[in-house]
């Protein structure tokens, strides 16, 4: 049999809040902790905010003595693209895949078929 337990709907809610305070609290001191130790490590090993993913081109550090920076990375490989499979007589191509471009939507309302477009 379970014990009844003297408190009411009012006290459970004041503990809850209570809680809830110190578990923001805790968090906000956790947060500066880490914050704190990113500083460090950011301000230790020179890094910049692209060298963390926050946009622009990442430097990429070398295992040279004294922190020296290696080569800066060439030029970033462009994505490949598929094989052309539809082609029009304006120059537009298509691969097939993803969303059917206007172009090739257009075609085949006026009457061509994708067999007509194949390149």
């Amino acid at each position: 049999m379970a014990k009844k337990s003297n408190l009411t709907y009012q006290d459970l809610q004041a503990q809850i809040n209570a809680l809830q305070t110190q578990a923001e609290e805790v968090r906000r001191q956790e947060v500066e902790e880490v914050v704190a130790r990113i500083r460090e490590a950011v301000e230790h090993y020179g890094l910049t905010a692209a060298d963390l993913g926050f946009g622009g081109k990442a430097r990429v550090a070398s295992a040279l003595p004294g922190g020296k920076r290696g080569r800066k990375p060439g030029p970033a490989r462009k994505k490949a693209i598929g094989v052309i499979r539809f082609r029009d007589e304006a120059g537009h191509t298509w691969t097939g895949h993803g969303k059917r471009p206007q172009w090739y939507k257009d075609a085949l309302a006026a009457g061509k078929t994708a067999d007509d477009l194949k390149a």
